[in-house]
């Protein structure tokens, strides 16, 4: 039995009583203590994990200055706070052990747009590819180009002044800056824009004494320094971030801009509330050269080649990615344009016109440098595909194998590109000394270096590396005139500030954060101190992630792998609606519901059971039933437990296993929930709902018996609501009341008989299928299994159906993970039997078909069976011959089930080629979760978040009107109910719809 799980992890009763007070307060936003939230906010994608005392998520800017006010009260001037976006910093820039304001929940709308002037109004919680997406129709966007830009905030580029590709061209955040709005920890709201010079004394002069000294001291500062900050900051695109003193006057030093102070400040000065951002055009043309090498060091060198023929951007890849690579979904998009390279440059050209790009290629082509061959392309998606290359490349190297991963440390040095190849070659030098595996890429273009060497951090040897090689790099790159933070910011590596800056100029940027937050309450311990404050700088060795992954036992780690493999990349903070990753997350905007959040809770509730003493918890026999009512009931009346708190964060999940494809590590989040489910219920008795839930194919079953008495029970208003009160289900699906077995035998369909198909001819084989039923379909849509009899008889198949059998998907989604190994391997057994007839086995339900594949393949004997039942898409690619050619104007619309389109990556192309083969077009929609997720949308605590996740894409997608709905398809069950349930309309499969073109054909020909 699971024990009870207690932290010793508690607010601070100061933070707590702030954050009563702050309830009570003209506060409108969200106020979270509970340790899950903590936890969720405690890592970014760094080595370390500090866990906050709170998070708060303010909806106006009000709210961060009730925030401030209260906190400046003496009972609470002790607490710190800390700004965080999209929570996908390297060096752990928003983690603090204080409070956290996220404003990417609520402040995350895009204010005011103005092409005439061209600029956008925006909140700090808008999503850059969000905010570039609203741009789009209008022919302009947001320059800087980040990898994470799925999920990066515009608050958190500003705040480490983010660059990515382009950046030689387009420069950085703070470069498309025209004003922003910020609060002072003392609650002072204050606004900064470019000024000419000689209006600043308007600004000393302020009536806002915190606002006249900010102004003051920065001007003394840049003024009086002026030689010595020119002498010290290098003349490279990739400069240091934060604290910009060489930019705040332009070079003619007629314009003072203190924006330049406050991007890159990493939340240690203000935090930011609203941005006035500049547009650029979009370029007309794009071209993407390719350059193919045999050797990363090969690629390096080329690199100040090119500068020369003035590309948008050059970023290289190394052959470690490009290995990883294979093992990714996207390798089949882009193999044919990588080659067998062992590195890559990636090199853009842009401009107004195709012949302007190619008069600077084609000398590069004449001649290749150090190239050995290169793919060129103007096609937008291929471009896109390969960009997207780049952009995983990081979320890619966690795939490597081992314990060894490789880990941001050493992450983004910068040196003057005519350097570049030296050092780099120095660096590969100084990791092979203490034989480490790693992997390089980066804009060589800017001569900035991403390099993630593989340490166990669970490892103290490991551990140890962190600080020795990190003292060794900052050396070496300073010895090559760059800097340790060319792009993802200083956080716990800001200890080293003072060798870039010098003493003298360190001093000054402790003066610079004195006037803005003299007391150290915003990010303490980042960039500087306070000036004349005894505070200190965190250090290097600040508390790491391995350090509590290392206290798990070696048993609970290797049963919850997948959960320590996440390294924090947040691709499953992925805003867009129309892509399949963590739905529960994107409409919740709650990071507890995501993957990596998930993953974070399990790693805790982990920790505190190795730190248990299970063998008190084992109870056998009837004593289980007592201690389980005992236990149910402390839940109800409060006991605390932090088991609950993972509960909660499971039960968000849809399991609709978007996470085991789109997450870059495949972090399986149902495999590891059905894992809890099993042992939180050991303790805890399951709802009624559960059992129902698990055994609904059975019970489906036997409803299909007597469907009109069934729909009738199910369909009456009272017991609706004693249904919807009792056991929270609401939208029961009505049973078919024509039933399989009734069609059938109007077609005089062949019995199943083992011994009968045993004795088949190899002919007779050839030309036979055998249909597996699943309860979805055969029970509620019995009607799409009638229809795919017909056409697969049509083609001249002998159809076989399948006895009915159970396949226990619903029992693995609840946790019954005993029983559903009891079903799978009587299941196993029958479909190794029926394999054996040498006889096609097809299913037609995506979740069921592929339950064979996932769930049974972890089983003893389930991989044997993993690819034996084909997806009907599947099978008809492989009968081909057998597809007669139609033709047909329209084109159709195809939407795919989410875990089809995760588990089955080539599915909905398959779907495409099958219909392209008979002469019929079918345009795939790009499309999220419908929010159905088998029972998840009937369970009436989730449907609010149901329908909020149909609305926010498959709403969107799908027509008005009758005769456009005849042309749009949908694969799923669960999806097609959904669309019945919010739309009132129910799409055909996509077999369906290919029966009705056939029987036209063949009603025509006749």
């Amino acid at each position: 039995m699971l024990p009870r799980l207690t932290s010793n992890q508690t607010t601070h009763q100061t933070i707590a009583d702030f954050l009563d007070t702050l309830k009570k307060s003209p506060f409108t936003g969200e106020i979270r203590g509970d340790l899950a939230s903590r936890l969720v906010a405690s890592t970014d994608n760094s080595i370390y994990q500090i866990l906050p005392q709170a998070v708060v998520f303010p909806k106006i800017t009000e709210d961060i200055q009730e925030i401030f006010k209260l906190a400046n009260h003496s009972s609470f001037n002790s607490i710190t706070f800390s700004p965080r976006g999209g929570g996908t910093g390297t060096n752990g820039q928003s983690l603090s052990p204080g409070v956290i304001i996220d404003c990417s929940k609520y402040m995350n709308h895009i204010l005011e747009l103005n092409l005439d002037a061209g600029w956008v109004r925006v909140q700090p919680g808008v999503i850059l590819d969000q905010l570039n997406q609203y741009l789009q129709p209008h022919g302009v966007f947001f320059a800087p180009s980040l990898s994470p830009s799925n999920r990066a905030t515009i608050g958190g580029m500003i705040n480490t002044d983010a660059a990515g590709k382009g950046s030689r061209i387009y420069g950085r955040t703070s470069d498309h800056i025209l004003s922003l709005n910020w609060v002072l920890p003392d609650g002072t709201f204050g606004t900064s824009s470019a000024i000419a010079k000689k209006r600043l004394n308007d600004f000393k002069n302020s009536s806002s004494e915190p606002l006249s000294k900010i102004y003051q001291t920065i001007d003394d500062i840049v003024t009086s320094k002026q030689d010595l900050i020119e002498s010290i900051f290098p003349k490279m695109t990739r400069f240091m971030t934060g604290y910009n003193l060489a930019k705040v006057y332009n070079s003619d030093r007629t314009v003072f801009d203190i924006n330049r102070i406050l991007s890159g400040s990493e939340g240690t000065l203000a935090v930011i509330t609203e941005a006035k951002l500049k547009l650029t055009n979009i370029p007309q043309k794009a071209q993407l050269l390719v350059l193919h090498y045999a050797s990363f060091n090969d690629a390096l060198k080329d690199a100040e080649y090119l500068l020369q023929f003035e590309p948008a951007a050059i970023e290289t890849v190394d052959d470690k990615i490009l290995e990883l690579v294979k093992q990714d979904n996207l390798y089949c998009e882009i193999k044919a344009f990588i080659g067998d390279a062992k590195a890559i440059n990636l090199v853009e050209f842009i401009g107004k016109n195709q012949e302007a790009i190619q008069d600077k290629i084609n000398p590069i082509i004449k001649s290749l440098g150090q190239a050995i061959s290169y793919y060129l392309t103007d096609n937008k998606t291929e471009i896109n595909q390969l960009w997207k290359l780049r952009k995983r490349g990081v979320e890619l190297l966690a795939n490597m194998s081992g314990d060894r991963q490789p880990i941001p440390f050493i992450e983004d040095t910068a040196v003057p590109p005519s350097h570049l190849a030296t050092y780099t070659q120095e660096l590969q030098q100084l990791l092979a000394q203490y034989n480490l595996n790693y992997a390089m890429f980066g804009h060589v273009d800017v001569g900035c270096l991403h390099v993630r060497p593989a340490l166990n951090m669970k490892s103290l040897d490991d551990e140890k590396l962190i600080r020795e090689l990190s003292d060794q790099v900052v050396n070496l790159v300073h010895h090559y005139g760059g800097v340790m933070w060319g792009e993802h910011g200083k956080g716990f590596r800001s200890e080293y500030t003072p060798l870039f800056f010098g003493e003298e100029l360190y001093q000054d940027l402790r003066k610079i954060k004195a006037v803005f937050d003299p007391y150290n309450k915003l990010n303490p311990g980042k960039i500087v101190t306070p000036y004349a404050s005894s505070d200190q700088i965190f250090p290097l060795e600040s508390p790491l992630k391995g350090q509590f992954d290392r206290q798990v036992s070696p048993n609970l780690r290797s049963q919850y792998q997948a959960a320590f493999r996440c390294n924090g990349n947040g691709a499953c903070f992925n805003f867009n609606p129309d892509e399949i990753i963590c739905p529960s997350a994107k409409q919740t905007r709650d990071r507890i519901h995501s993957p990596k959040g998930r993953a974070m809770l399990l790693r805790e509730w982990l920790l505190l059971k190795s730190q248990v003493d299970t063998s008190r918890s084992r109870v056998q026999g009837l004593l289980n039933f007592p201690l389980k009512c005992w236990n149910t009931l402390g839940k109800w009346w409060g006991v605390p437990d932090y088991s609950h708190e993972v509960y909660e964060g499971m039960h968000g999940c849809l399991s609709c296993k978007a996470c085991v494809s789109q997450c870059p590590i495949q972090i399986d989040i149902p495999a590891m929930k059905a894992q809890f489910l099993q042992d939180y219920h050991s303790r805890y008795w399951r709802s009624l709902r559960d059992y129902l839930t698990a055994y609904l194919e059975t019970s489906a079953y036997w409803q299909a018996d007597f469907p009109t008495l069934a729909n009738t029970i199910t369909k009456n208003w009272i017991l609706q609501e004693a249904i919807k009160k009792l056991l929270g289900i609401v939208d029961l699906p009505a049973v078919s009341i024509n039933t399989v077995k009734q069609e059938l035998a109007k077609r005089k369909a062949p019995n199943f008989n083992l011994d009968q198909l045993s004795a088949l001819t190899a002919l007779e084989r050839k030309k036979s299928v055998i249909l597996i039923q699943d309860a979805l379909t055969s029970f509620y849509e019995a009607s799409l299994v009638v229809d795919t009899y017909d056409f697969l008889t049509n083609l001249g198949y002998r159809v076989y159906i399948a006895p009915f059998f159970i396949n226990g998907k619903p029992l693995h989604l609840k946790g019954f993970l005993d029983q559903f190994e009891a079903v799978a391997q009587k299941n196993i057994a029958y479909l190794k039997k029926l394999s054996s007839l040498d006889i096609p086995l097809v299913g037609i339900e995506p979740s069921i078909v592929l339950t064979y594949r996932d769930e049974y393949s972890k089983i003893s004997d389930g991989k044997e069976i993993s690819n034996k039942v084909r997806l009907l898409q599947e099978f008809l690619l492989e009968q081909d011959s057998v597809l007669p050619q139609l033709s047909k104007a329209k084109s159709y619309y195809l939407l795919g089930h989410c875990s089809e389109k995760s588990l089955a990556v080539n599915s909905q192309k398959q779907w495409q080629e099958v219909f392209e083969k008979m002469g019929i077009s079918l345009i795939l929609v790009s499309t999220g979760c419908c929010g159905m997720a088998g029972i998840y949308g009937h369970e009436l605590d989730h449907y609010d978040t149901s329908q909020g996740i149909y609305q926010s894409s498959w709403e969107k997608h799908l027509p008005s009107t009758p005769e456009e709905r005849t042309y749009f398809l949908v694969t799923g069950y669960s999806c097609r109910a959904q669309v019945k349930r919010f739309s009132g309309w129910t799409p055909e499969h996509p077999i369906q719809s290919l029966l009705v073109e056939l029987r036209d054909c063949l009603s025509t020909k006749s």
